[in-house]
């Protein structure tokens, strides 16, 4: 017999490994990046959840407005954190590269971003009068809105802020110090709120109803980026990046392009997918307070099964763009697909337990059985919802660490904006009187934003396919 070659030896020696042995390899590089977004996420949410809880047990009028203010806010703040958060993968590319310096200008550039974009922001919360107008907000509603919103104009400097933190800390794999600020900030928020929202009379402090929950968020939002600011620092590991020593270094005209290039499309993605939903809000206060409650319920449930999906994808976003940067790019694709099958997965079995069990969770939110009973039919299709929201949001997320962005704006428009609120709006009024009782009112909305995020689930995994299949070398050099 003839001596085994090399070859024979190496391939003795390692032997491949088989697909689910790659996957698994894959999950458990984005879990220990995925469980603090997540449960930092949570947090914030519960900044809504909160809100929602402590305002719905004031008054239904002051629902009512938080809903159409939500709506407003939302609209708002997703689209210009859309624009900053473009940082997170133009730092993640840099620091897979080792650029460390270069990694740090990109949160000094994102400052100046979030700076003008708040003021910007500012404006429009303050004259809110096109949102009333699309709500056709009672005098009552319209004025409780407007307290609400003012107070959260000033909170609104502060989340920018605090994103460009969050998405420079996530991209160099740090999301725990995020984290931790997220908690401390909602364990400041839940007995703010309150003491705000119904008042403290031994205190002498008036009950502002919803208004009391915008100033508890603008107070807690400035204590976040206060507290992110001493961690910078204070913590050695972001000593790396030079962030401190000069100042605020000046904006710098290549750098701001390239954040705009790239997080404006973003921006007009996150703008697009939120108010496909907030709109919904908007159009369902038309039917009164009783839908628009349920709605909001919905919404909110919705919402908090959204953050596993969306810690994950912001995972796989962070590898794939520090593979990118590395110039790993076969395991930049590899890593993509496998966040993508992680997160439907557990989007599968989150969305059937949550459907099997919600008239029991539905009841957690309120005692009115009237709300319920609203709410019970927009989750008819709670399971599918899901897991199409869940594979939009991983292959976005990816999509963008390849710094594509456009298509994916003009996928979401056709989808969320065209099928999903264009026919929702069809279904909900009956406009071509055709509609089944079933499907009219909020139920008309709900179903047609399941169809409208099946869509975009569909047509956004196709791109990622093709932008891997044909495109990654040009990508990862023109990053």
């Amino acid at each position: 017999m003839s001596a085994p070659s090399v070859t024979d030896v190496a391939t003795t020696a390692r032997p491949v490994a088989s697909p689910l042995q790659r996957w698994l390899a894959s999950v458990r590089r984005i879990l220990p990046l995925a469980w603090p977004v997540y449960i930092g996420q949570l947090a914030v949410l519960a900044f809504n959840t909160v809100d929602t809880l402590v305002v719905a047990r004031h008054s239904a009028v002051d629902l009512a407005a938080f809903a159409v203010g939500s709506a407003a806010y939302m609209t708002v703040i997703i689209g210009f954190m859309g624009v900053v958060l473009a940082v997170s993968p133009v730092t993640g590319q840099l620091h897979g590269a080792g650029r460390h310096e270069a990694a740090g200008d990109q949160a000094h550039q994102g400052i100046w971003l979030a700076l003008v974009l708040s003021a910007l922001g500012a404006l429009l919360l303050w004259q809110p009068e096109p949102f009333l107008w699309m709500a056709q907000a009672t005098p009552e509603v319209a004025e409780r809105t407007r307290g609400y919103l003012h107070a959260l104009a000033w909170a609104l400097p502060a989340a920018l802020i605090f994103a460009v933190f969050r998405a420079f800390s996530t991209a160099v794999s740090r999301p725990k110090p995020v984290m931790l600020l997220q908690l401390g900030g909602l364990l400041l928020k839940v007995p703010l709120t309150v003491a705000l929202v119904a008042g403290v009379p031994a205190l002498h402090l008036p009950a502002l109803g919803v208004a009391g929950c915008g100033w508890a968020t603008a107070a807690v939002l400035w204590l976040q980026v206060l507290g992110a600011w001493l961690w910078l620092r204070r913590d050695g590991f972001y000593a790396r990046f030079r962030l401190f020593g000069e100042g605020l270094r000046p904006p710098h005209r290549p750098a701001l392009w390239g954040l705009l290039r790239l997080g404006l499309p973003m921006g007009a993605g996150f703008l697009i997918e939120v108010t496909g939903f907030s709109f919904m809000a908007l159009f369902i206060a038309r039917l009164g307070t009783t839908p628009v409650a349920g709605h909001q319920i919905a919404m909110n449930l919705i919402s908090l099964m959204f953050m596993l999906p969306m810690s994950l994808g912001n995972a796989t976003s962070t590898l794939v763009a520090q593979q990118i940067g590395a110039g790993e790019l076969k395991d930049a694709r590899r890593l993509g697909w496998h966040g993508l099958w992680l997160g439907c997965g557990l989007a599968v079995i989150v969305g059937s337990a949550v459907y099997l069990a919600r008239t029991p969770v539905l009841q957690l939110y309120t005692d009115d059985a009237q709300v319920v009973a609203a709410t019970l039919p927009l989750l008819a299709w709670l399971a599918i919802f899901h897991v199409a929201d869940a594979m939009q949001t991983v292959v976005a997320f990816t999509l963008r660490a390849w710094r594509v962005a456009t298509a994916p704006m003009v996928v979401y428009a056709v989808s969320l904006w065209g099928v999903g609120l264009g026919g929702g709006y069809l279904l909900a009024f009956n406009v071509l009187g055709q509609v089944p009782d079933r499907l009219q009112g909020a139920p008309g909305f709900w179903t047609a934003a399941t169809v409208g995020l099946l869509v975009a689930g569909t047509g956004l995994t196709a791109l990622q396919g093709w932008v891997l299949r044909r495109r990654p070398q040009a990508v990862a050099a023109s990053a």
